[in-house]
């Protein structure tokens, strides 16, 4: 069963390069587009549930780096807010003197 596909708002240097590399292999646009998308998805396995969880449980420096960040910023303004307690607490009561 074949599908039909549609891309909306191809850059003109795109669709120009796309014709150019068209012609160039002899091949009708479509041709063209169909031997793209073949290429892409070839040697490409089935998606299962462990291959989906392996590729989730892999490291992620980026991620991780910007969790990192949050979790600094975080426990520093609960630094902050411990700190300001303590201060509260430790001033004399002004109604007592």
């Amino acid at each position: 069963m074949s599908v039909n596909l549609s891309i909306k708002n191809v850059p003109d240097e795109v669709a120009r390069g796309l014709r150019n590399r068209a012609a160039y292999n002899q091949r009708s646009l479509q041709q063209e587009l169909l031997e793209i998308l073949k290429q892409a998805v070839k040697d490409q396995g089935e998606i299962t549930i462990d291959g989906l969880l392996a590729v989730a449980q892999r490291k992620k420096p980026a991620l991780d780096e910007a969790a990192s960040k949050v979790l600094a910023a975080h426990d520093a303004e609960q630094e902050r807010i411990a700190q300001r307690f303590q201060d509260l607490l430790g001033r004399p009561d002004e109604e007592a003197s």
